[in-house]
């Protein structure tokens, strides 16, 4: 609340308290840069693996199953499909999960 000179019950004017308000907001962004920098790079890293280390799995089960049991299906490419989708299906929840962290994170900053 400010009285009829602008001071506030603190007895800093609005204008100050304003002004420190951004500082500490601008402060707070520019220690989050490095952080979102290396964090986005290690979540283009992890969503690469979570998609391609399940496809591959799956590719070398389908081979050994192939090279034990011929017949008329190929394993090998319904394992892999099924590594696929399900390393894109482990990315996206991650990706969401992550996402809704840093929503948290920055009404949190806000607050």
């Amino acid at each position: 609340m400010s009285n009829k000179n602008g001071k506030s019950s603190s007895g800093k004017s609005d204008f100050s308290q304003r002004v420190g308000l951004k500082a500490a907001r601008k402060r707070n962004a520019q220690r989050h840069v490095t952080r979102t920098v290396w964090t986005g790079l290690g979540m283009m890293g992890m969503i690469g693996w979570s998609v391609a280390l399940p496809t591959l799995l799956g590719a070398a089960l389908g081979l050994w199953l192939d090279a034990r049991y011929p017949g008329g299906r190929s394993w090998t490419l319904a394992l892999l499909v099924a590594g696929l989708m399900l390393g894109c299906f482990s990315a996206w929840r991650w990706v969401v999960k992550e996402g809704q962290e840093i929503r948290k994170q920055e009404s949190d900053d806000d607050d």
